[in-house]
């Protein structure tokens, strides 16, 4: 132990002696790990986010949504979940709870010579329940509005404020779509997702905005659903499976037109994502530590001739083969090391204030396993890089050593 805390000791007073030329030599490791820090943050806190609304779904809910590839946009024949698949999985699968379609409607909202495109979506009561969305201020829809094809709408704080309704709009009438809608709630905000505001919005009920499509537009309709018991998922998701198959007139051996996905299995496609990105990021790192260790090993090939006759003179005082190499891996780790902390911290505070400066930017965050691996990387790329300087300064002969001038 004694002899560790020598070479520690000596390790450091060498960096000291030299401050500048260790901190250019540290360079490479610290550009490297502070490139690899700074946009892992900002992936991880995308997905942190973009996880957090998920998880107020739950695993128990499931989302239906037609299948497409670019065959079927080729050809125009486009598959759509159509409201009778939704009547089918309302009526005839036992397990399903709570049902929402959600219609997409193209529409212009305009209040007082302001004017805005925001997201129209059609649906029912049922919608809150299954995507867990409430309103801040109001009510949400009722099974009367839909029933009697009432004009009234829910809108998102973003619509509110773009169209510069009263902060209070509940009763306030804009137009949507060249129709009149009274205003009977205001969502809670949900900030953005992937740079898209999920703010601004209004919701309307879902046979109003079937008669807004017209009949010669076929409606893209998807559906949420969500599993009375959710130990039943599974279960119940094959038999919503089974029955659009049927309901959809596909023959044993076709492929599903449609997909069905719970919320989780799209969170665990979402750490893929996020997975691959920071693996990617990391490879093309990986090339910038691997400049920064050749120049390690250069400046430590250049001390160990610097410092010849002092080795020189340890060897002649009794120290070993192993004293003297690990004197000078010490030395090489130490300096990737301050690199690899100096560009943890870098790195981070980059991804923060980059993520401050962008509007409704999720905050930036950085696993403890990131900081972990990038610190412990960064000091094996200094041990592996400094072996033959370290090799070549323990192999010296301690009488040229001492005549070395």
């Amino acid at each position: 132990m004694h002899a560790w805390t020598e070479a520690l000791r000596a390790a450091l007073a060498s960096l000291a002696a030299h401050r500048m030329r260790s901190f250019l030599t540290t360079l490479g490791i610290l550009i490297g790990t502070a490139s690899v820090i700074a946009v892992v943050s900002l992936v991880q806190g995308m997905s942190e986010s973009i996880k957090g609304q998920f998880a107020d779904i739950g695993g128990s809910t499931l989302s239906v949504n037609a299948k497409n590839d670019t065959e079927n946009f080729r050809t125009g024949k486009i598959n759509t979940i159509t409201p009778e698949d939704i009547e089918v999985l309302r009526h005839r699968v036992p397990g399903i709870a709570e049902i929402a379609p959600i219609l997409q409607v193209p529409a212009k909202a305009t209040y007082k010579g302001r004017t805005t495109t925001p997201d129209v979506r059609g649906t029912t009561s049922s919608y809150q329940a299954v995507r867990a969305r409430y309103p801040a201020r109001g009510r949400f829809l009722v099974p009367g509005d839909d029933e009697g094809r009432r004009r009234v709408a829910v809108i998102g704080a973003e619509l509110r404020d773009e169209l510069k309704l009263p902060k209070d709009p509940i009763g306030e009438y804009f137009m949507l779509g060249g129709d009149w809608f009274k205003v009977v709630g205001v969502m809670e905000p949900q900030g953005e997702i992937f740079g898209f505001s999920q703010d601004n919005n209004a919701v309307i009920p879902f046979e109003v905005a079937r008669s807004m499509t017209g009949n010669a537009v076929t409606p893209m309709v998807v559906a949420s659903f969500t599993v009375a018991d959710p130990t039943q998922v599974e279960t119940v998701r094959e038999r919503a499976r089974r029955a659009l198959r049927t309901s959809r007139g596909l023959k044993a051996g076709e492929g599903d037109d449609f997909e069905i996905e719970a919320a989780d299995s799209i969170m665990e496609k979402l750490d893929q994502i996020s997975g691959t990105i920071t693996a990617v990021v990391g490879g093309i790192v990986g090339i910038s530590l691997l400049v920064g260790g050749i120049g390690i090993m250069n400046i430590m090939l250049v001390s160990v001739t610097e410092r010849t006759r002092e080795i020189g003179i340890l060897k002649a005082l009794g120290a070993t083969r192993r004293d003297i190499l690990v004197q000078f891996l010490l030395e090489a780790a130490l300096l990737a090391l301050l690199g690899g902390v100096i560009g943890i911290v870098l790195g981070y505070a980059t991804g923060a204030g980059i993520a401050a400066l962008i509007p409704n930017f999720p905050p930036a965050s950085v696993p403890l396993w990131v900081v972990l691996a990038a610190a412990g990387f960064s000091a094996l790329v200094g041990v592996v890089f400094g072996l033959m300087p370290a090799s070549k300064a323990a192999s010296l002969d301690p009488i040229e050593a001492l005549r070395y001038e």
